[in-house]
């Protein structure tokens, strides 16, 4: 039978569809790139904000139609949505309801929805997912690698510790394995991921560390960039700023969710730093890596946010200076401490207003910030094609730039020379392949 997945949220659920796809095909199944040629959708879900929890919702009632009309033969839910309205999605006209860490049993769950048997299975076997499980990788010459499950730090807006479960690092070595496979595939780049990926390893109590494991996944000659997300500005060590800064394969560029900033936000979010503290770590990164990029995520209209909470933030903003800035109005989220204590007191307009607001000045930084690569000189590799026939990559510290040069293929790495910049990407020309 033929299988389409449609993802939703965050890389970690891209890795998810990589694996649960190279199970099936392992286990006889056909993946399928279009749900025009499905006989069985699987959505795996995301249920971070509302507006990602309406869209699976939607999309599953079109696909229920569409079996209804004989045009699928089953309808799988997978991701973080099971685990929090498994039943509720059954009823809703899903057959099979798989949990966010439960995906190893993916091929077995299936098998028995295409018995005839509606099932909902949400235990615990994350730990069985290793180097050795199979996965259809969706990039040639980049790859997502879970190093880390799960979420300890409970902040009362955030779904995800119970969704997602506990923290569970993988075994070093394991993760050099699956390294060993990608690099015989011709993988180029590697992103290491966690909900709090700089927790990694800390749960194994023997030494290991996200820096320890950069080091290690450096020594491998033909990985050329090492990637790593989400941080918690709390986590970051010092070994690990360190390693970055030395090492000449790890990218500067560090995602650092600061979510407010506002002390007293911060508190209420159960945000374990001040904006004191998240200051100085960012003083403390630069000052070793002076060419760092830094970026963030900020929650706008969170509970009680009054307008001089909103200020702070505003200025915080404005001091920092991020590279990249990740916007998203507060969304109660059931379950929830926010949800269940604290009133969702701001207006969706004024909610709107503020985000806007934050989205313009951070607009004018980043093509403050941009200015300064006029004219520069830039290692990229290149991602792929523009739709005028360009190419397009990112440089070490993570800026998108496109440009024009010589035949290329996904994965080489060339020189390119900035030539206009803009509030968004950075246009170049290449100057020649690197390496050669």
């Amino acid at each position: 039978m033929r299988v389409f997945f449609k993802t939703y949220g965050c890389q970690m659920n891209i890795n998810d569809t990589e694996i649960m796809s190279g199970i099936l095909l392992q286990d006889g199944f056909d993946i399928v790139n279009s749900l025009d040629e499905a006989d069985i959708v699987i959505l795996n879900t995301c249920v971070v904000r509302q507006k990602s929890q309406d869209k699976y919702h939607s999309e599953l009632g079109q696909l229920f139609k569409l079996k209804k009309k004989g045009k699928l033969k089953l309808i799988g839910i997978a991701g973080c949505g099971s685990n929090l309205e498994a039943e509720k999605l059954l009823e809703q006209g899903a057959d099979f309801v798989l949990g966010s860490r439960s995906i190893s049993e993916v091929s077995n769950v299936l098998k028995k929805a295409i018995s005839g048997e509606k099932i909902t299975y949400l235990e615990d076997t994350v730990c069985s997912i290793d180097s050795s499980s199979p996965r259809l990788r969706f990039s040639r010459h980049h790859a997502w690698i879970t190093i880390i499950h799960g979420c300890n730090k409970f902040c009362t807006y955030c779904i995800v510790p119970y969704t997602r479960g506990r923290e569970k690092s993988r075994p070093l070595q394991d993760i050099i394995r699956e390294i060993e496979r990608l690099v015989h595939d011709g993988v180029k780049e590697i992103t290491f991921l966690g909900q709090n990926v700089d927790a990694y390893g800390k749960d194994l109590n023997d030494g290991t560390s996200l820096a320890r494991l950069i080091e290690a996944a450096s020594n491998f000659e033909k990985i050329e960039r090492i990637w790593f997300l989400t941080s918690y500005p709390t986590e970051i060590t010092d070994d690990l700023i360190e390693t970055v800064a030395r090492n000449p394969k790890a990218a500067k560029s560090f995602h650092i969710p600061v979510q407010s900033g506002s002390d007293r936000i911060l508190k209420l979010m159960n945000r374990r730093y001040t904006k004191n503290q998240y200051l100085q770590l960012v003083e403390k990164i630069r000052t070793r890596i002076p060419d760092v990029s830094i970026s963030s995520d900020i929650i706008v209209g969170f509970p009680s946010e009054t307008l001089e909470d909103h200020n702070e933030t505003i200025e915080f903003v404005k001091t920092v200076e991020f590279e990249r800035l990740n916007l998203a109005v507060y969304s109660p989220r059931d379950g929830t401490v926010a949800s269940k204590y604290l009133r969702d007191d701001v207006s969706r307009q004024e909610k709107a207003r503020r985000l806007n607001e934050l989205l313009e000045l951070q607009k004018q930084i980043n093509r403050r910030l941009n200015e300064r690569y006029l004219g520069c000189t830039v290692e990229v590799i290149v991602e792929g094609n523009t739709k005028n026939g360009l190419y397009y990559g990112r440089d070490i510290r993570n800026k998108i730039i496109i440009f024009s040069g010589e035949t290329l293929s996904v994965g080489d790495k060339v020189t390119v020379k900035i030539f206009q910049t803009t509030a968004g990407p950075l246009y170049a020309e290449s100057q020649k392949k690197c390496g050669l």
